[in-house]
């Protein structure tokens, strides 16, 4: 019975050494600016553009590069009614990333990234289910953008200049 369970361990140890990790190397992360990257934001002050900014950037420990980001905010009314109140609001926010290298002092890459989405308001006075559902709609639309601008990074070459 000691021999057998001898042998198994052997089997066990001897099976796992060439085992290798998925993350071993830097080039299988998907966000190549995550704590590498410090953000400033310009133009309409969305709130929860600040506690998502660190969940995809993360801490700024290394500082290689600067993301510059301006939103700019259309609101379009799409159906009004006869006394002038709004029963369709179409929203667009429109966000231009200009990424910089610290070291090079270059910008790497610019791209504008459009989000759309629309509200329905529910009355003309104060409706929580309506501003709820609009700060759910900016939020998504916020992580939307964030996520497609991530998704742009992965054919750029971040040691090359425009």
């Amino acid at each position: 019975m000691r021999r057998l369970v001898v042998f198994i361990l052997l089997f066990f140890l001897i099976s796992c050494g060439s085992i290798e990790f998925v993350y071993k190397d830097n080039k299988n992360i998907i966000n190549p600016l995550y704590q590498k990257t410090k953000v400033f934001t310009t133009g309409v002050d969305l709130v929860f553009m600040n506690s998502y900014l660190p969940m995809f950037f993360g801490d700024n420990k290394d500082s290689l590069y600067e993301l510059l980001i301006n939103i700019e905010e259309n609101k379009t009314n799409r159906s009004v009614k006869s006394n002038q109140a709004s029963t369709n609001i179409r929203y667009e926010l429109s966000f231009m990333y200009n990424l910089s290298s610290k070291e090079k002092n270059c910008i790497i890459y610019s791209k504008r990234v459009v989000s759309y989405f629309s509200i329905i308001p529910k009355s003309s006075g104060y409706n929580f289910g309506t501003d709820a559902s609009l700060e759910k709609k900016y939020e998504l639309a916020i992580i939307e953008n964030l996520n497609q601008f991530l998704s742009f990074l992965s054919g750029v070459d971040m040691n090359n200049c425009e």
